[in-house]
């Protein structure tokens, strides 16, 4: 074997090795702070991490747990927040709550399919014909199916955020149909379903971490990314893609879930201060988050974002062979018809 290529191997392979090592690290040194801090004193002090901005309502919504796990505990509960990313990404705080080292996440359920299948389900584009249709799957045995998958992976589901419904924002022209997607690197999220809906619509589906999106949609690496209106506007993105297309593809959920480790130290009486905490931080979140979608779209147009609403239709075409397919070689095939099959009051 030639000598470069000998030593181009033992080079990556020693990289592997390093990349492992330090993730191993950080996920023992973090465990071993937030342990040492929670037991420091005689309330118990739930440690809750996330990747989002103090100032986007999926985190108001969990700030509003909190404030609900002091009330209904009388004190005996609390939760301490740790946003932006300060203990990793959506991936890591998962693999924090899976050791242990963490006690409460809140993550896409399109993060949610790397470690739990099911969920691809709720990434399916337009498997909701609605937000209240959506509400109405979410808040039934469907929903209840999907929050207790994750303990199988160690990570029990506690609710659903709303996360709107998310629409392509691009740096050049707009999205009108799916045929302008030709030729685009779109940023997805790490998920199958996300990366395969892309594909359908004849765009380059390009997985890139959210916290590294800015500077590769400013440095051309992406043309342009699919979010809901306060993840795009809060993002600042809005400053490199002038073109926001709702087209409302996917209305994927974020998750608010709770490691197993944690949840089999609770007693039933603070299991249940827990859940009620979560049911009513739920109802506040929907409202907080549909106020910030209005406010996020006024405020993207003054910003010089020009906002088109496409012919959803056309999207659809494209990718219903996806839920079809997904209904046939499936295992899930009986919750995709109960999705579909879910009524509501009003449509």
């Amino acid at each position: 074997m030639n000598l470069n290529v000998k030593y181009l191997l033992i080079s990556n392979g020693f990289l592997r090795l390093r990349t492992w090592a330090l993730r191993s690290t950080f996920l023992i040194i973090a465990g071993f702070i937030m342990f040492s801090c929670n037991r420091s004193s005689k309330t118990l002090e739930l440690r809750l991490a996330h990747s989002l901005d103090v100032t986007h309502p999926v985190h108001q919504g969990m700030e509003h747990m909190a404030e609900q796990l002091l009330l209904v505990s009388n004190g005996e509960m609390r939760i301490k927040i740790y946003p932006s990313s300060q203990l990793g990404s959506e991936r890591e705080c998962l693999e924090l709550l899976q050791v242990g080292s963490l006690d409460m996440t809140k993550v896409s359920a399109a993060v949610m399919e790397n470690f739990a299948p099911a969920y691809e389900v709720l990434s399916l584009p337009y498997i909701f014909r609605s937000r209240q249709h959506a509400y109405a799957v979410l808040d039934g045995d469907v929903g209840q199916y999907f929050l207790e998958k994750g303990s199988d992976y160690r990570l029990r589901g506690l609710a659903f955020y709303d996360a709107g419904s998310r629409s392509f924002y691009t740096k050049d022209k707009p999205v009108s149909k799916p045929e302008d997607l030709e030729g685009l690197k779109i940023r997805v999220q790490r998920s199958k379903s996300a990366v395969d809906m892309i594909n359908q619509m004849g765009g380059a589906p390009t997985p890139i971490s959210w916290g590294e999106l800015y500077t590769a949609l400013q440095q051309g690496v992406v043309d342009g990314a699919e979010n809901n209106p306060p993840s795009f506007f809060f993002s600042r993105h809005f400053e490199v893609c002038k073109y926001y297309s709702i087209n409302e593809h996917t209305s994927v959920p974020d998750v608010l879930l709770i490691g197993t480790a944690t949840w089999n130290r609770l007693n039933e009486k603070q299991r249940n201060w827990v859940k009620e905490a979560a049911r009513r931080s739920t109802n506040y979140q929907r409202k907080v988050w549909q106020a910030s979608e209005k406010e996020s779209l006024a405020k993207m147009e003054k910003q010089g974002v020009q906002i088109s609403y496409p012919d959803k239709e056309a999207f659809a075409r494209k990718v219903s062979s996806m839920t079809e397919n997904y209904k046939e070689f499936s295992e899930y095939r009986n919750i995709v018809e109960k999705i579909e099959n879910t009524k509501i009051e009003i449509e």
